[in-house]
């Protein structure tokens, strides 16, 4: 009787850890499914961040996709909601550079300490321009971020950003690919699974 116990004890335990951990991954995106080759990815675990809710990330690997790319859906409130709305509708132009501005401080961090410690200096950074141009859908506004190296010719990156209010939060839905036309349309994929 007493070793009945001890094992249902354990198997109460392993289902109650199971049981926490069937959310991890998150609920996906129905038009961007595991049959075409998107992966979810686990955000419960990860995603730790007061006022801001990761509700689906999903990716497509080169290995298994025609068109690699990266879609999620996350909902913001509170002052975070408040300052990204602002600078979604204002100039999402000034994100770019303030990302940009990071960079480049990081950048030089890494050349000073490389000096101090009378290292080579590291490769000079690529160069990039940035072009943001708006969309909106029906239910949301939408912004076409997109950075293409001026040191190699073809080479770009396009962030597609769909947000709306929904109640009390801002609902983001966003996607990233090599080419304007796949992250916009990721990025509706996303906003319609919100």
């Amino acid at each position: 009787m007493r070793s009945r116990f001890h094992v249902a004890t354990l198997i109460l335990a392993a289902g109650l850890l199971l049981a926490g951990c069937t959310n991890q991954f998150g609920a996906g995106i129905a038009d961007l499914p595991a049959s075409e080759g998107w992966n979810r990815l686990p955000i419960g675990s990860w995603v730790l961040n007061d006022g801001l809710e990761a509700r689906a990330m999903v990716f497509c690997p080169r290995e298994a996709c025609v068109q690699q790319g990266f879609a999620a859906v996350i909902a913001l409130e509170g002052e975070q909601a408040r300052q990204m709305e602002q600078a979604l509708s204002e100039s999402p132009a000034r994100l770019g550079q303030a990302f940009a501005q990071m960079a480049a401080a990081k950048a030089a961090e890494r050349r000073k300490a490389q000096r101090n410690q009378k290292r080579k200096a590291e490769p000079k950074a690529a160069r990039s321009a940035t072009d943001v141009a708006r969309f909106d859908s029906a239910e949301a506004r939408g912004i076409l971020v997109t950075i293409r190296s001026l040191d190699t010719p073809g080479r770009e990156a396009v962030t597609a950003i769909l947000y709306a209010r929904e109640a009390d939060k801002l609902v983001v839905a966003l996607a990233i690919s090599d080419r304007a036309d796949a992250a916009r349309r990721d990025a509706e994929a996303a906003w319609r699974s919100r």
